[in-house]
């Protein structure tokens, strides 16, 4: 589904992605895991179309496309979603609201009928159950306000309206006490199914207990260096990163 070859991607002068490869198939979580500053989120925002980033090499090929060359909105619409580090607040804008424009152009790029509003309200009372979402959330604008755990709920409630192929999630673990990451972790799970691919990015093995890949990536210093299973997780978190220099240093 998701095929990445030979992916390198600079700010300005300075590359960080040094020649990504990687591939996702439909069913498969895999999480990505290294150290900060060494290309994670860089990765998820060049999948993703965030143009401060420069692909200077390689291509990224989903569901049979190239999507380096299109747009940040026809990804969303081919069935990619991002889950934000640091969602952002949209005042004045209700999560109704923009979900319910979200969804509908959406269905518009595949030629859909836009949802009626009764089918929308019950599709969406439907999906808030996936994170436990209260009315009183939902009727809040996008993010306002929201405690950290409330930022990243509404970001796999709206993964949870998109149904997207392929989710992104960028350290969606982050500032999160242990009950709303199993919330948040719970919610995933819920949407996981032999259609889409799950790419959860992380520092620490703790979210890993919760959504468990079938695969753990290492990247360092802008390349994956090191596959393995989820026991993996597991070891650099025993040994931490100085592992795995140690390791490229042998």
């Amino acid at each position: 589904m998701l095929s990445i070859r030979n992916l390198h991607a600079s700010i300005g002068e300075r590359e960080i992605l040094k020649g990504i490869d990687l591939e996702i198939n439909r069913g498969e979580v895999h999480a990505i895991m290294g150290p900060n500053g060494n290309g994670k989120s860089t990765l998820a925002g060049v999948i993703a179309g965030n143009p401060k980033y420069t692909v200077t090499q390689g291509e990224v090929i989903f569901k049979g496309k190239n999507i380096l060359d299109l747009p940040v909105d026809v990804r969303a619409a081919e069935g990619l979603f991002l889950g934000f580090q640091y969602p952002v607040e949209i005042p004045g804008v209700s999560i109704t609201n923009f979900m319910r424009t979200a969804v509908n152009e959406q269905r518009k790029y595949h030629g859909l009928d836009p949802l009626s509003g009764s089918e929308f309200l019950k599709l969406m009372e439907e999906k808030k159950k996936v994170v436990e979402m209260t009315a009183s959330l939902a009727n809040r604008s996008v993010n306002e306000g929201f405690s950290g755990g409330e930022k990243k709920k509404n970001e796999i409630f709206q993964m949870a309206m998109l149904n997207p192929t392929l989710s992104i999630l960028d350290e969606t673990d982050s500032g999160l006490d242990i009950d709303a990451l199993r919330i948040v972790a719970g919610g995933v799970n819920k949407l996981r199914s032999n259609d889409n691919a799950t790419v959860v990015i992380t520092h620490y093995q703790r979210l890993l207990d919760f959504i468990v890949p079938d695969f753990v990536h290492v990247l360092y210093e802008g390349r994956i260096v090191k596959t393995g299973p989820k026991e993996l997780a597991l070891e650099l978190e025993e040994k931490g990163y100085e592992w795995i220099k140690e390791e490229l240093g042998k």
